[in-house]
């Protein structure tokens, strides 16, 4: 990722629309109104503490791409579910910008998200980095826009939750779950009802399943496919080597939903020599180059 010593990121976070993300991810059954009409009751408080958004990974992971200078989070906070997490943003220096709802299921934060952005970016032309966390297809125009305006756009949101076109809109795009720090989402087992000479089973905590085998091998063969493009289209040596740092970057930019962490890879050489018979790799000092066998 581009880190220039200077570089300035404003983070603008669309909060119901990762609370809510979130929650569906952990919960698929909820409805969407459940949040807005939160009772109080230690059913309804386990299930959203199952569901908790860790807004310092989010505000950690911005930070590695330069200084925040501006980071703001929309939501109408008179709701217990968005009052809960408000110490813990004040603590990390977030302005909460209150949204009052337009309607049942509207507040609007969207628009004035998108407003407040385009507004900071022709106000500050010292911010290089954008980043938006949510998943809306919304957002896809902003992502554009501040594209255009030589801004490196970083989205973050919850898998399950996030418009593949906004995903491609932006510089680079990560899963929230793939953030450092983040811990996989748990879900509570319903119990198990057994015959009348047998004790009900108490629920219990299990982590969320990890991506099948199948699903992982077609991620990894489409990631493949990835890398040799890269390796097509990037700028070569005369012998046809280049630097792996410039084939991720390439790879990035023609999908900004690459990580290979999400592809169960520690480093993304390691990603690499796993496919010998497509890329050859060489090491030149610390660097490592590679070209198509």
């Amino acid at each position: 990722m581009p880190e220039p010593v200077d570089s300035r990121v404003a983070v603008y976070i669309d909060f119901d629309n990762i609370i809510i993300s979130r929650y569906a991810q952990v919960h698929p059954t909820f409805k969407r109104d459940q949040l807005r009409n939160f009772t109080d009751d230690a059913t309804m408080k386990a299930r959203l503490d199952d569901a908790t958004v860790d807004i310092g990974a989010i505000l950690d992971y911005a930070s590695s791409f330069g200084t925040i200078v501006i980071s703001r989070a929309y939501a109408d906070w008179s709701l217990p579910v968005n009052a809960a997490y408000q110490r813990q943003l004040i603590s990390r220096a977030v302005d909460l910008t209150q949204m009052f709802p337009t309607s049942a299921t509207k507040n609007g934060a969207d628009i004035r998200l998108a407003v407040d952005v385009v507004e900071d970016l022709f106000r500050l032309d010292t911010i290089t980095h954008v980043v938006i966390v949510a998943g809306d297809s919304d957002y896809i125009s902003l992502a554009q826009r501040a594209k255009r305006l030589d801004r490196y756009v970083v989205g973050i949101g919850v898998a399950g939750s996030v418009s593949s076109s906004l995903a491609d809109a932006c510089s680079e795009f990560a899963s929230y779950d793939d953030l450092p720090g983040v811990e996989k989402p748990r879900k509570r087992a319903a119990a198990v009802v057994e015959p009348v000479s047998t004790p009900v089973v108490e629920p219990v905590e299990t982590a969320a399943p990890s991506k099948t085998p199948v699903n992982l091998r077609s991620d990894r063969d489409k990631a493949a496919v990835l890398l040799k493009r890269a390796l097509d289209l990037g700028e070569k040596d005369d012998d046809n080597w280049q630097h792996s740092s410039a084939v991720k970057q390439q790879m990035k930019r023609m999908d900004p939903k690459f990580n290979e962490k999400a592809l169960e890879f520690s480093s993304f050489m390691e990603f690499v020599e796993s496919r010998p018979k497509l890329v050859e790799v060489k090491k030149e000092g610390q660097s490592r180059m590679l070209r198509l066998h």
